[in-house]
């Protein structure tokens, strides 16, 4: 878990985090409590780094041949 959190730190996760503390600072500001989910959903992504790869979202194509 600590090699999760503290390793592979990139330009997309930063921007993540930010995009989580906005959403957190915004849902006190506005008391528009939604944003606190959104913002949660955001802070797992950082958190866990998960996300869409390099290849972005696609699903693998693998075709069979039949022989």
């Amino acid at each position: 878990m600590k090699n999760i959190l503290f390793t592979n730190w990139n330009a997309m996760r930063f921007i993540r985090l930010a995009i989580a503390l906005f959403l957190f600072s915004q849902a006190y500001i506005t008391k528009n409590w939604i944003f606190v989910g959104i913002g949660f959903f955001f802070l797992v992504q950082v958190i866990f780094n998960f996300g869409c790869g390099p290849n972005g979202c696609a699903v693998p194509n693998n075709k069979y041949s039949k022989r």
